[in-house]
């Protein structure tokens, strides 16, 4: 078994873990030429798959599976959208400018608010999603994925350029691929595709600085808006994916409930107990110091200004993915079983 096979088998489990879509892979939604297909408007979208939500002014914009898009202001109604890729995440530099990025290294843009939406990438040959989007301005932002999949772009989206993180490799594969480029030009080629560990998250924190969580307990920072990373001692080698910035300290959380929290130096990561072992994929701050904990077979934490935790009613069996509230407070929860509202604690 090579390298590439056996990091593949043990690395993708946990991947679509989170995201809850084994069964679903956008390769099907692509006709035989490999044009793009349009995301159709369905009555049901509302209960289908959806990973990410976004308070976008006084509306809140989702986003899920089959290039669902749906947009709330006193209901919620689906955007037609250009694409039928899984979408796994949404986010809005302002009340108007938005991205959304998924399966197929797919990258949509509104200038709306998220009422229409235009392709700015989508490469279903690549069969690789990416799993997050930063924009620090409305020109200049990136785009991470699997497999350490990052992409840049300085001018809104219309190019998107690949940067390799080559810092966040592991040592031993930072001297594996030394050999084989040295051996193997061709090898290195392929090889050097799949040696990054999944990129799950990535925040901008207050004082600007870039925070960077994912696969085997990655956890790195960036003072350069990720053109550079230096990677951190977590202390914990499973997956990472969420990240947050709450009460002035950070908080990352992923596989088994594990989550830790450090001050803003990043240094000395503390274990957080949980009265759960169920994966950790959201981390949402409210109003009041709290901090809502969203994780799989419906689990829910809300843990208080104080740090103690409590175990929320939440929806059996799912996979509980983000909350957002809407412009009257009302909180609302993505997931496995679409978008619910909820009672908070």
């Amino acid at each position: 078994m090579s390298y590439h096979t056996l990091r593949t088998s043990l690395s993708l489990g946990s991947l679509f873990i989170w995201l809850s879509t084994t069964s679903l892979t956008s390769a099907a939604l692509e006709s035989e030429s490999g044009s793009t297909l349009r995301s159709q408007l369905q009555p049901l979208a509302p209960t289908s798959l959806l990973l990410d939500i976004e308070k976008v002014g006084t509306s809140l914009v989702a986003v899920g599976e089959r290039g669902h898009v749906l947009v709330f202001n006193d209901s919620w109604q689906q955007a037609p959208t250009p694409t039928q890729s899984l979408l796994t995440k949404v986010s809005f530099i302002s009340d108007t400018h938005g991205w959304a990025v998924g399966h197929d290294a797919t990258i949509i843009h509104t200038q709306d608010g998220g009422k229409t939406w235009q392709v700015q990438r989508q490469s279903p040959e690549q069969e690789v999603p990416l799993l997050d989007v930063l924009f620090f301005n409305e020109t200049q932002g990136v785009a991470i994925g699997a497999y350490g999949l990052f992409y840049r772009t300085e001018d809104g989206g219309k190019t998107w350029v690949n940067e390799f993180h080559q810092e966040l490799l592991l040592v031993e594969d930072r001297d594996y691929l030394a050999e084989l480029k040295a051996s193997d030009a061709n090898a290195y080629d392929q090889e050097i595709m799949f040696m990054l560990p999944h990129f799950n998250r990535i925040i901008q924190l207050s004082d600007k600085r870039l925070l960077l969580v994912g696969e085997r307990g990655l956890v790195a920072v960036s003072t350069d808006l990720g053109k550079t990373f230096t990677p951190l001692e977590l202390g914990y080698e499973g997956s990472m994916f969420a990240v947050v910035e709450h009460g002035n300290q950070i908080w990352v959380a992923g596989l088994r409930g594990n989550m830790f929290r450090a001050d803003m130096n990043l240094a000395n990561w503390q274990t957080v107990e949980l009265p759960i072992t169920s994966s950790i994929n959201g981390l949402i701050s409210d109003d009041k110091g709290g901090l809502y904990i969203m994780a799989n077979a419906g689990n829910r934490v809300y843990l208080d200004a104080n740090f103690k935790p409590q175990l929320l009613t939440g929806r059996q069996g799912e996979s509980l993915i983000d909350m957002a509230s809407d412009r009257l407070g009302q909180w609302w929860t993505v997931g496995s079983g679409g978008v619910v509202k909820t009672a908070t604690n």
